[in-house]
């Protein structure tokens, strides 16, 4: 017997085997064994916990999606499944677990892995991002190699034309794809804002209100506009992909990899690095920052909620400084965590050097006013970032805090903005804009979408610097230190115990969360993930592995002897 035979019947073997185990068993025994997966959540006193859950059953909208998926062979280059290596874990985030596919018939594991894995895309990017990256995934990413979707937009051929409405505002033709789509005698409007190159994206809740087209820095200067209009599939297909790994719940808050805190990591003023910066934005940052650095990419137009940041005015949101120029430290943290909830990704993933570099370009290049040519006005040079503020270390949390907190709100009137329950809608929050002229609404603090971090000291420096360009002021000179710290862990626990995809209350008894907000308690990996009561028997029944099992039998002895 030959090594050529071997390898032979060796090769039939396992190319069988496969076909049994992907394609005959499925069939055999269609869902998974269990529901159960380990998640994190949040607690009332702010802190993350991993505990058992039950995984969740696709919403018809994101039952719908999937089968868009399905049909647009998005399973042919994506997988679906996190593998237990450094590698992976580091990249995707946690290992997959057998009750995230209790529902999924058929199962999308995949192994060609000719795009990214989605197993945990879910929340990475917000859904402004999706609509352009189906609309032409190169404007995102100009070496992509996914083909465009624009057979999920509805992209009326001819152009339409904008029009003076006789009352102060501009608006579109009345045609019959128009009047299909707004209603022209609406009270309500709805702001709308082309790219730079004419295209308009027009999302569903734009339907039945009358467009406003919105360019109060010339982002346009056309008569005609190309439209591009979200559709019922379009609208599915997302929902399917932000479901995708929220049944591991806030895990992406302890996500190491992208969990970065710096001061300040300047590199010199080097010409070598501001070229190398100009690529990497280049590759990375165009199609929503623009050529210019002015926030007005060719995907611009599909980010109708949160505009890309206009670097040529120098006005940065996050940062550590007393002054609004942020140190090389607070960009570094924003480009490497994202901001959550935008359309802005997290790009940890990018080599250090790469971040580096691309904050040179951004400060000596990009923010830059140009609107007297003979007399540039460099931010970064002209206003060098003064000295970082300090943040102690915080106070331990408790209910009497969090009480003291709630006081705070109240008192600084945090919810004429935020409304009541700090879901963004208070009475002011309507009528706000930022300070380029467009529509902002206030976080939906219930979230736990925090754009600033998700640590209560990233809150705490929010309150402590404001953020510019926006409505949010600063409390630094308004309310002391302990003021501060307690607001800032109340506005963490408004989004305890909630699932971060629908925002609803988890299913929590109250003996189980008061367990969880004991601060002795940790559970700081799904190894030793909380049991809630009366689920260990199920636990240790149903587990994926008689490892899961042991593991959860004795978190819950431990949790037990804790109480």
């Amino acid at each position: 017997m030959n090594a050529r035979f071997v390898a032979l019947v060796a090769g039939v073997f396992f190319f069988f085997l496969a076909v049994f185990t992907q394609g005959v068993l499925p069939f055999v025994e269609p869902s998974a064994r269990t529901d159960l997966v380990t998640a994190v959540v949040r607690t009332d006193l702010g802190q993350l916990k991993w505990m058992v859950a039950e995984a969740t059953d696709y919403t018809p909208l994101q039952e719908r999606g999937r089968r868009v998926y399905l049909r647009e062979g998005c399973w042919y280059c994506h997988s679906e499944y996190v593998r237990p290596v450094t590698g992976e874990t580091r990249r995707w985030g946690p290992v997959s677990e057998a009750g995230e596919y209790a529902f999924d018939v058929p199962h999308l594991w995949g192994t060609r892995r000719i795009g990214p894995d989605l197993t945990r895309v879910g929340l990475k990017y917000g859904d402004e991002w999706h609509f352009a990256h189906f609309w032409n995934p190169r404007q995102l990413t100009p070496d992509s190699i996914m083909a465009p979707y624009r057979e999920l937009f509805d992209a009326p051929s001819a152009p339409i034309k904008i029009v003076d409405d006789g009352a102060g505002h501009r608006t579109l033709e009345k045609t019959p794809v128009t009047e299909a789509l707004f209603n022209f005698t609406s009270k309500e409007q709805m702001p709308l804002t082309p790219s730079a190159e004419g295209l308009l994206f027009v999302p569903m809740q734009a339907r039945g209100k009358l467009p406003v087209i919105l360019t109060p820095n010339k982002e346009y200067a056309g008569d005609t506009v190309n439209l591009a209009v979200e559709t019922e599939d379009l609208q599915a297909l997302i929902a399917y992909v932000q479901k995708l790994g929220m049944n591991r719940g806030k895990w992406r808050d302890l996500f190491e990899p992208q969990e970065l805190e710096v001061t300040d990591a300047a590199l010199p003023r080097s010409d070598a690095w501001i070229a190398y910066g100009k690529e990497v934005y280049e590759r990375r940052c165009i199609g929503c920052h623009g050529v210019k650095g002015d926030g007005n990419g060719p995907a611009a137009s599909f980010l109708y909620q949160q505009r890309p940041r206009n670097f040529t005015q120098g006005v940065f949101k996050f940062r550590l400084t007393q002054k609004p120029i942020p140190t090389d430290g607070d960009l570094l943290r924003t480009i490497t965590r994202g901001i959550r909830g935008t359309a802005m990704p997290a790009w940890y993933e990018l080599p250090l050097n790469d971040r580096l570099a691309v904050i040179q370009y951004i400060k000596y290049e990009l923010a830059v006013d140009r609107s007297d040519p003979t007399k540039p006005y460099a931010y970064f040079t002209e206003e060098p970032p003064g000295q970082p503020l300090y943040i102690p270390r915080p106070p331990a949390a408790s209910k009497d805090i969090i009480a003291r907190g709630k006081d705070v709100w109240q008192n600084a009137k945090c919810w004429e903005c935020h409304g009541n329950t700090g879901k963004g809608d208070g009475q002011k929050a309507a009528g706000l804009k930022d300070d380029f002229g467009f529509p902002i609404r206030p976080a939906d603090l219930t979230s736990g979408q925090f754009k600033s971090g998700p640590a209560v000291e990233d809150i705490f420096r929010t309150m402590s610097t404001g953020l510019s360009g926006t409505p949010m002021p600063s409390f630094r000179d308004s309310l002391p230190e302990q003021d501060r710290w307690a607001l800032a862990y109340y506005v963490l626990s408004l989004s305890a115990f909630k699932d971060p995809l629908t925002l609803e209350p988890l299913k929590i008894s109250a003996k189980d969360r008061d367990a969880l907000d004991n601060p002795a308690f940790a559970a700081g990996s799904p190894e030793n993930a909380y049991v809630p009561s009366g689920m260990t028997a199920h636990v240790t029944a149903a587990a994926p592995s008689p490892e899961f099992g042991e593991r959860a039998a004795k978190a819950a002895a431990a949790t037990a002897g804790g109480r």
